[in-house]
């Protein structure tokens, strides 16, 4: 089974639908029940580093994260279902974490 993470933008569409706590823990139960789920966060702010650079704070275009596991990419489109953010017309992105 491969890992992947969702990470969810900050760029809704629907703000009252992203932004229902209901709908998170409907959602939040449902990936518990999957028994593939492996945790997740709201990112906060941040900064960003390079060096010999001076840092500066980072965009926040990404707020947050779930981690799941799949059998491939189309299987974990599946975590979309029931998402907050995408169903706020947000954008969720998935990627594929490298097995090392």
């Amino acid at each position: 089974m491969n890992e992947y993470i969702l990470f969810m933008h900050d760029d809704v569409i629907e703000s009252t639908i992203a932004n229902d706590d209901t709908r998170w823990e409907l959602y939040m139960e449902e990936l518990r029940a999957s028994g593939q789920f492996d945790g997740g966060s709201s990112i906060g702010a941040g900064a960003v580093f390079k060096k010999h650079c001076v840092s500066q704070p980072a965009p926040l275009t990404v707020s947050g994260f779930i981690r799941v596991r799949a059998e491939n990419m189309d299987a974990a489109r599946k975590f979309l279902n029931g998402n907050p953010i995408f169903d706020a017309g947000g954008t969720v992105e998935i990627r594929e974490l490298p097995r090392t």
